[in-house]
């Protein structure tokens, strides 16, 4: 198991989120289970990025998080929003997002979808030539001018990524080889071309893997710019920032990233020099900024074995059960919140109220030995939490969330 993230801090027995102690949180917002964020965490990630990539616009995936008040928080500090969805684009219309800063991904955007991001005037990063039609006709049809990104389907992947997003057949994307005859479809339709939208996979943690997609991604936009005959006024380079969740996983050197991109920029081909740059980042920048607390409601023992049995469970944590990608289940970095002064003394499997033998927080980990009322926190659950999750699932009750600090 990883080590807790070095930002949160233990004061005596009790473990403190944005210098706050949980028992008090758990309190002001009115029990567990209960999502908490620590909105200088994430301040501290985006001042990283932008030392790191001063000449780069930084765009936030609102799917790793769509929070409320967490978005609203970080609107202000980001260039632009990714969203995917009509309900995403309704909550960054919402929390006071610009429309030219919002742009719409994903297969499958249905007719109404399109429709409203048209009236609203935000980018499509279009994932096939139909949509493309259906975009055209609709803006046809009520008068406007779409505007239109190109999300491109690279021939490479990220290599070491949690998720290939891109390379070989895939539901994402325009196959490159198709791209330039699209975008002159696009422009002789009368819609506003915004670029390219280069997206080759997720969760990397080897700066060097993301290094070498991102100079094949500048490549490439460089290749197709060409091939259209026009500089793409916009070229998001996609993201891909992994995060440790595991023992034996290092910390994204996010530095050297901005330093071999800062390099290439100096020595692009004429066809992207008056392009805008993007990276598009959700888990990175709020991932390592949330803990789950959720509280022991029985303690028991089954052929010897321990089972600390919780509030909570699958139905918010999913990622942290194994259930969300995993293929060798391994446990997210959990501690007892509030016995943090106390030696591990037992090994115990931490299990949630589901009916299900999925339902599991942790497995065999070594923690001070905890009783019911004892607080349980999973860390690095700020990305693909509460929202990523079956809260449906056997009619339990939804997870609390809040935010600490960033205005304190």
């Amino acid at each position: 198991m990883r080590a807790i993230p070095a930002d949160f801090m233990a004061r005596g027995a009790m473990l403190h989120v944005g210098g706050r102690s949980v028992e008090d949180l758990i309190a002001e917002a009115g029990g567990t289970p209960l999502f908490v964020y620590d909105l200088g965490m994430v301040a501290a990630r985006i001042a990283r990025f932008r030392a790191a990539f001063p000449t780069i616009q930084l765009h936030y995936a609102v799917k790793a998080n769509p929070y409320r008040p967490l978005l609203d928080f970080i609107i202000s500090l980001v260039d632009g929003l990714d969203v995917a969805s009509a309900g995403e684009l309704r909550l960054a219309v919402a929390s006071g997002a610009e429309a030219a800063s919002i742009s719409f991904a994903g297969p499958g955007k249905r007719d109404f979808e399109l429709e409203e991001a048209i009236r609203t005037g935000v980018t499509l990063n279009v994932e096939s030539e139909g949509e493309v039609a259906r975009a055209l006709g609709i803006g046809e049809r009520f008068g406007l001018r779409p505007r239109i990104a190109v999300r491109v389907n690279p021939d490479f992947e990220i290599k070491g990524s949690g998720m290939r997003m891109g390379g070989g057949a895939k539901p994402f994307g325009v196959d490159a080889e198709r791209v330039p005859a699209l975008v002159r479809t696009i422009i002789e339709g009368g819609a506003e071309w915004r670029g390219f939208h280069i997206f080759a996979g997720s969760q990397a943690v080897r700066a060097e893997a993301l290094i070498e997609a991102q100079r094949a991604t500048l490549n490439l936009a460089a290749e197709l710019a060409d091939a259209v005959g026009e500089p793409p006024p916009l070229v998001n380079l996609g993201g891909g920032f992994g995060i440790p969740y595991f023992a034996g996983e290092e910390p994204l050197d996010v530095e050297a990233i901005g330093y071999a991109l800062m390099e290439a920029r100096e020595h692009l081909p004429r066809s992207l020099k008056s392009s805008v740059f993007a990276i598009e980042l959700g888990r990175w920048l709020v991932g390592e900024a949330g803990v789950y607390l959720t509280r022991i409601v029985d303690r028991k023992v089954s052929h010897g074995k321990t089972f600390l049995v919780t509030d909570g469970g699958m139905h918010h944590q999913l990622a942290a059960s194994g259930n969300f990608g995993q293929v060798v289940r391994r446990n997210y970095p959990v501690a007892i919140a509030n016995r943090m002064n106390e030696a591990a003394a037992e090994e115990a499997s931490i299990v949630g109220c589901l009916c299900t033998p999925l339902d599991r927080l942790a497995d065999d980990v070594m923690v001070p030995r905890a009783e019911p009322g004892d607080v349980v926190a999973v860390f690095m659950a700020g990305a693909y939490g509460l929202s990523a999750s079956p809260q449906a699932f056997l009619g339990q009750p939804p997870a609390l969330e809040m935010v600490v600090g960033g205005s304190d």
